[in-house]
């Protein structure tokens, strides 16, 4: 049964008249498959409701920034008594200190920290701290890894200069040798090391840090004098309590965190040693709305909430419990998924689908029964998915599958994604 659309169709209309392509970003559904919501009218608990008033179990989590759950009564009562005292006024609040105490005593390689908005002012920022640091150019990274969509790390070119990314090097993730060849290939002016906790790059599986390249990559700055920056805007607080690296015994000079650390409010941050300290304090980095008081109040609660329950652990529980029920539903109708990643931002794909056209077939199926995926994004899980939410989960994918088996003759190519490769 396909959902009413009309509102969403309306407003889709209004857009295209006053924002160029009807939407932009990441948010744009422009690759999502036929049927998806482009606009929502509200979010609680791991529910959305999407203009026409439908509701999904939503797995992206706004991508990303919703951790314990829209609407969660703790941060949004610390967000609203700041709102009601000031927010963004003529200096910030001295809540700012409290919260960047709080950010130094969770994060065991942190000394000091300096807050943005989005996750591409973080990165950029470490970018700026580090050449600041060494009187250094160059910045390696991975290949395909996202950093953000300014015009040094965009992924998409349109509008940007062979100029703004000249002093940036590629290697390939989890591969020691090749970071050591870019590495020696530039020794002398590499200012960082950016690295993902782990490759999550769309279209494709997610892979796990080898600690040996881990360390590899650590053992390179400690040598030259580069800074390690582990770009932690995607995967912070979902992989671990601490910097996830910290797992694998390796700390970074410089992180930047961004998405869930206020529950969905907008702020990020770069996190940074000592060492590094007269680097950061030298650059001139600001913005207008950076020292907003009620973000910084609900990351605040936020990080409490980080530090006293067990929101981590429910958030591997319920991601196990999914993992583990789409691997037999998937079985059961002659399938084979590939699942990657942790368990609480997966990413799933299909075997033996090059085009992605089961992927999506299967993915629309679950829109249609009130399940909210992506077909070549990973997903997040949030502390407010329920074993309600995942046995709603669980029906809808069980009989999505179903459904995708009886249509698997006729399945098409998704004609944007088509297009997108021919380019």
């Amino acid at each position: 049964m396909e959902l009413s659309r009309q509102r969403d169709q309306a407003l889709r209309e209004r857009a295209q008249a006053v924002i160029p392509g009807g939407m932009y970003g990441h948010e744009s559904t422009y690759l999502m498959p036929e049927g998806t919501p482009q606009f929502f009218s509200r979010g609680k608990g791991a529910r959305l409701w999407d203009a026409d008033g439908n509701e999904y179990v939503d797995y992206m989590c706004a991508y990303g920034p919703n951790l314990l759950g829209y609407g969660f009564e703790p941060v949004e009562a610390a967000a609203a008594a700041q709102q009601a005292r000031g927010d963004t006024l003529t200096g910030p609040s001295e809540v700012m200190v409290q919260l960047a105490e709080d950010f130094v005593a969770q994060i065991s390689h942190a000394d000091w920290a300096m807050f943005c908005k989005n996750g591409t002012d973080a990165t950029s920022m470490a970018m700026v701290i580090a050449r600041a640091h060494t009187g250094r150019k160059t910045i390696l990274c991975a290949k395909g890894a996202y950093h953000g969509a300014a015009p040094w790390c965009t992924p998409i070119l349109a509008g940007t200069l062979p100029e703004d990314r000249a002093f940036v090097v590629y290697y390939d993730y989890n591969d020691a040798q090749s970071l050591v060849d870019a590495f020696e290939a530039h020794q002398d002016d590499v200012a960082a090391i950016f690295a993902t906790p782990h490759r999550h790059e769309v279209f494709s599986d997610q892979i796990d840090p080898d600690p040996e390249y881990a360390a590899s990559v650590r053992a390179l700055c400690d040598k030259s004098g580069a800074l390690l920056v582990v770009d932690e805007v995607r995967a912070g607080f979902r992989i671990a309590r601490d910097c996830s690296w910290a797992k694998i015994g390796v700390a970074p000079d410089l992180s930047t965190w961004g998405k869930c650390f206020a529950n969905g409010y907008p702020i990020s941050a770069v996190l940074g040693g000592e060492k590094v300290r007269s680097a950061a304090k030298a650059v001139y980095v600001t913005g207008s709305f950076w020292f907003s008081a009620t973000p910084m109040a609900a990351a605040v609660e936020t990080l409490k909430q980080i530090r006293e329950t067990d929101y981590l652990e429910r958030i591997n529980a319920a991601g196990t419990r999914l993992r583990e029920g789409l691997q037999q539903q998937a079985a059961h109708n002659g399938f084979t998924l590939r699942q990657t990643g942790p368990v609480s931002m997966p990413q799933v794909l299909f075997e033996e689908d090059p085009d992605f056209r089961v992927g999506y077939g299967w993915v629309r199926e679950c829109l249609k029964r009130g399940v909210y995926f992506s077909p070549y994004h990973n997903m997040f899980l949030s502390a407010a998915h329920s074993e309600a939410d995942l046995a709603k989960t669980l029906a809808a994918t069980g009989d999505a599958f179903v459904e995708l088996r009886a249509k698997l003759p006729s399945l098409e190519i998704h004609q944007p994604l088509l297009a997108l490769r021919a380019a």
